[in-house]
């Protein structure tokens, strides 16, 4: 007969387990500090040493990371989606910037869509949530909070589609997106215009999530994307325009009269 006694299970293998799938469905990121030994031994119900055991088993899978004098973290489980020599190519040449817009528009289309159906009311509220903290940086002068604030809406998209795949390669791609390695986010917000706009769009896209509408929700994205993609096709002719400019500018100012 195909039984086997059953055997007691090791806390500490629970206790690995339960971590694992907290960094597999996204809810620990890359980086980020676990609490102190004792009081994540006292949350789990368990011993530190079987909670100890459980942290060396991790570690040795490569998904926890201790540093010295300050805790324990979650591993950089995404710092090996690009190689470093494919990061430079990626940053040296524009048709990898236009390429990425692309990707990024199929994939959280799809992600829109499916979270317009799949979100529980919980994931549309951290959207919401997300989309309020922007209304809030959009009366800063400094973009900078905003242009964060623009990542982690996507990203709170991704995570609503419930697909652990996504989360985990957008996330890798979103890290080069923060580094400036496709583009630099500042320059889409040069212009007050340009920063009300792209406001507006994230509004339609949190209405079609809100509404459980999966086409308005795609539509709203792919429309947010193409005028990411004509506002940097438009900044880098005014680029190109304004150094050649400066040519004729430098080049008239040397001639003599």
């Amino acid at each position: 007969m195909p039984f086997r006694r059953i055997q007691p299970e090791k806390l500490s293998l629970a206790v690995s387990r339960q971590i694992e799938l907290l960094i597999l469905r996204g809810i620990l990121r890359p980086g980020e500090r676990l609490p102190s030994e004792r009081e994540l031994a006292e949350r789990l119900g368990v011993s530190r040493p079987s909670l100890r055991d459980a942290v060396a088993e991790l570690q040795g899978k490569g998904l926890l990371t201790t540093r010295a004098g300050a805790g324990i973290y979650v591993a950089d489980v995404l710092g090996g989606a690009f190689s470093s020599a494919l990061v430079k190519l990626f940053a040296s040449h524009d048709e990898a910037v236009f390429d990425y817009i692309s990707f990024r528009r199929d994939m959280e289309g799809l992600a829109a869509e499916r979270a317009a159906r799949l979100a529980s009311d919980t994931d549309l509220r951290v959207i919401q949530t997300v989309l309020d903290k922007m209304e809030a940086a959009h009366t800063k002068r400094n973009p900078a909070d905003e242009a964060r604030l623009d990542a982690d809406f996507h990203l709170a998209i991704i995570e609503a589609s419930h697909n652990i795949i996504m989360l985990h390669m957008m996330r890798s791609m979103y890290q080069l997106l923060r580094e400036g390695v496709f583009y630099n986010r500042q320059i889409m917000f040069k212009q007050r215009t340009t920063r009300d706009m792209l406001l507006d769009q994230h509004r339609a896209i949190n209405e079609g999530l809100q509404a459980r509408d999966p086409d308005a929700a795609r539509r709203a994205v792919e429309a947010h994307l193409n005028y990411v993609e004509r506002a940097l096709t438009d900044q880098q002719t005014a680029d190109r325009n304004e150094d050649i400019a400066r040519l004729r500018l430098d080049h008239e100012q040397t001639r003599r009269n």
